[in-house]
This record gives C-alpha cells, sequence and structure tokens, in this order.
C-alpha cells in the first residue's frame, strides 16, 4: 500500500481520536496528489477546502464502518494479509470506490450497474462484501449478481456437453443462459428508484448433481440502487481471428484452437448483455499464472479440513481448461492496457501474489501504485 501514511493515522482515526495538524494535512496533500488517478473526482487541485471535506467524509465513513467490516469478513472467513493492510485498502481502493459508485448513481437517477470481471483470488468476493456494508452507510442499498447465477440448467448443460464434448466443465461461453441474464439486468435498470418492485434474481448452487450445479430459488429483490455484475470474463469481448494465429500455451495443439476459435466466437452472444453495463472494473493478477497457484493453494486448504478436493495435476489441467478457451494473455491486455485506445475497461486493479492491490489505473487518466 502507499508507505507515505503511517497506518498510526489510519489507528486514530477509527478510534475517533484528533489528528494532529501535521497528519491532517498529509491526509490532504496525499488525496491531492492521487485524487484525479484514482477516482477523477474534478476537483482543482489548488481548492484545498473541498479536499478536506473529502479527508472528513472519508474519515468518518472509515471510522463508522470499520467494525462492521472487521465483522463481516471475519464471519466470511476473510483474511487479509498482513491484517494491518485491511486500512490502507480501505482508505485507498474500497472507501473512495464506494463513493464514487454512490456518486455515479445520483448523477444517473436510476440503478447503476458495475461490471467486475476477474478471477479467482483477485478479491471478487471480498470487494462485493466490503462494498455492500460500506454503500450501506451510504443510504445505498446494493445487490450482487454472478455470472455464475446464469448457467443454464443442468439439464440444458448435459445437451450442450453432449453436441459439443469440448465443454468438460461449466463456465466457458456457451454455458450461460444470455437471455435471463439481459431480462434480470434489464428489469433492475428500469426499475424505478424507490419502488419495491420484486425482481426475481438467479441463483446457482454449484454442489448439486455431485458439482455439476444447478439452479435453485431465485431470490427476490425489492430494491437496489447499485447492482454489482461479477465473473470471469464478465463484460470480455472477442478478439479478431488473426489473434489466435500463434500457439500459445496451454493452446499447443489444431484442437486447442479450434476449442479458442469457438469461444471466442461465443462471446459474440454476450455483448447484448455488456451493454448493460454502465462501468467495468478488471481486477488483474500481475502475472496470470497466479490463478494456477492460488487454485493449487485453495485446494490444499479445503483438503486440510477433511473435504474432498483436486489434487495437483486436477487442479492445474482444470486451470489450463479456462486458459485455452479464453487465455489471459490474449484478451488481458486488449482490455486494461490503457496505452491502446481501444482497452475498454474503466478501472483496473493489478492485484499482487499475496491477493492485495498494488496499482490502480483509471481510463484517460493515470495510475498510482499502492
Amino acid at each position: 500500500m502507499i508507505k507515505n501514511i503511517p497506518i498510526r493515522i489510519f489507528e486514530q482515526i477509527v478510534r475517533g481520536d484528533c489528528l494532529t495538524s501535521l497528519d491532517y494535512e498529509l491526509l490532504v496533500n496525499e488525496l491531492r496528489d492521487y485524487s484525479f488517478c484514482q477516482w477523477s473526482l474534478g476537483i482543482d487541485s489548488s481548492d484545498i477546502k473541498a479536499f478536506t471535506k473529502i479527508v472528513d467524509q472519508r474519515s468518518q465513513l472509515l471510522r463508522s464502518a470499520y467494525p462492521k467490516i472487521s465483522q463481516v469478513l471475519a464471519s466470511h472467513n476473510i483474511q487479509v494479509d498482513p491484517a494491518w493492510a485491511i486500512l490502507p485498502m480501505l482508505w485507498h481502493y474500497w472507501l473512495p470506490l464506494a463513493q464514487s459508485l454512490a456518486n455515479q448513481q445520483e448523477k444517473i437517477g436510476r440503478t447503476f450497474i458495475q461490471g467486475l470481471l476477474g478471477g479467482q483470488g483477485t478479491g471478487k468476493t471480498t470487494l462485493g462484501i466490503v462494498l455492500k456494508v460500506l454503500l450501506l452507510h451510504l443510504g445505498k442499498t446494493f445487490l450482487s449478481i454472478s455470472l455464475d447465477d446464469l448457467y443454464k440448467t443442468y439439464a440444458d448443460r448435459q445437451k450442450l456437453q453432449d453436441r459439443c464434448p469440448d465443454l468438460i466443465w461449466r463456465g466457458p461461453p456457451s454455458t450461460h443462459d444470455v437471455d435471463l441474464g439481459i431480462q434480470v439486468l434489464h428489469q433492475l435498470r428500469d426499475r424505478p428508484l424507490g419502488s419495491s418492485q420484486p425482481i426475481e434474481i438467479p441463483r446457482f448452487d454449484k454442489s448439486l448433481h455431485h458439482g455439476a450445479g444447478d439452479r435453485i430459488e431465485p431470490e427476490i429483490s425489492y430494491g437496489a440502487d447499485i447492482v454489482l455484475f461479477e465473473g470471469w470474463f464478465v463484460g470480455m469481448r472477442p478478439l479478431p481471428i488473426s489473434a489466435f494465429r500463434n500457439f500459445v500455451p496451454p493452446i499447443l495443439s489444431e484442437s486447442d484452437r479450434e476449442f479458442a476459435l469457438e469461444c471466442n466466437a461465443n462471446l459474440y452472444n454476450y455483448l447484448p448483455l455488456w451493454e448493460y453495463l454502465d462501468h467495468l472494473i478488471v481486477l488483474v493478477p500481475e502475472d496470470y499464472n497466479y490463478s494456477l497457484q492460488w487454485r493449487i493453494e485453495a485446494e490444499h486448504k479445503l483438503m486440510a479440513t477433511g473435504k474432498a478436493g483436486m489434487n495437483d495435476q486436477e487442479i492445474t489441467q482444470f486451470v489450463e481448461y479456462f486458459w485455452k478457451a479464453l487465455h489471459p494473455e490474449l484478451f488481458m491486455p486488449r482490455i486494461t492496457d490503457f496505452d491502446n485506445s481501444a482497452a475498454y475497461a474503466d478501472l483496473v486493479v493489478q492485484i499482487s501474489r499475496s491477493h492485495l492491490p498494488i496499482k490502480i489505473s483509471h481510463k484517460n487518466i493515470c495510475s498510482i501504485r499502492i
């Protein structure tokens, strides 16, 4: 995290202690240096009063929400390592993001649909949990929907697998009910603010059918100012066929390339769904190989509790299956590289090996290393 703000300052804010004038000035000056890079506040850097107001607002939100966030993360068995990192993460990442979402929702005057693209281990679940708490403190209702919730039924996926034997596991493009997703996001977007009109939100249980998963009873939403729509390829657009000219491990054979091309072509069916996104955040590991290491670690922890899990070879085959479908080395640069004018992410958060955010980049502005 940013090193020029001592942890003790955040700890004092949480306790409700008064900051010294020097500590307060440090927070204001840091905000002046980095606000445009993070959330494009649109404030002139010479407007000290505006920045002091933001520091006061953020301090109040940190102080009021921190106990609940700590409690909720603990209840979900989510640990930030090192433990002290949660405070700068809140100050530099989670708090300004929540405030930005609340502000954007108020500007458009309807439900704001935030897309979130990220693989396992990048912090999608944690971000959703924290945002729910923070937005509640900001007076906003929140709903999280996963791309996984849009999986086709077990019966329909069995039929699909009969036609397409390469679809060994659920997950790649074509295994979701895109029309259902469009219907749900359309209803959420167009529901009048303040209305308690019930909307059915699909939910999916991965444990059913021996792990193949199936739909369960939908959740009923009676209101949502902000919707987080997350998944491992949410917002991802298809590539030109020329991008697959060369083999990129684990795409090493013609059959691998055909599978990759088929998955790429199936992305076109998702474009009408992505049209409902008001904004796209991408959580991207420094090295996409981290996702394999994270999955192995997660399975080892699972088996340490006495539950069944995959061995390392099975995990490698599982992860490489998804790399063959939508290879990070091919797709991610075209989404996140802001040196390329065609990049279409709005905010990119780079994730370290230890699962912590280390760099935040905003489209058309600049980046901050944290």
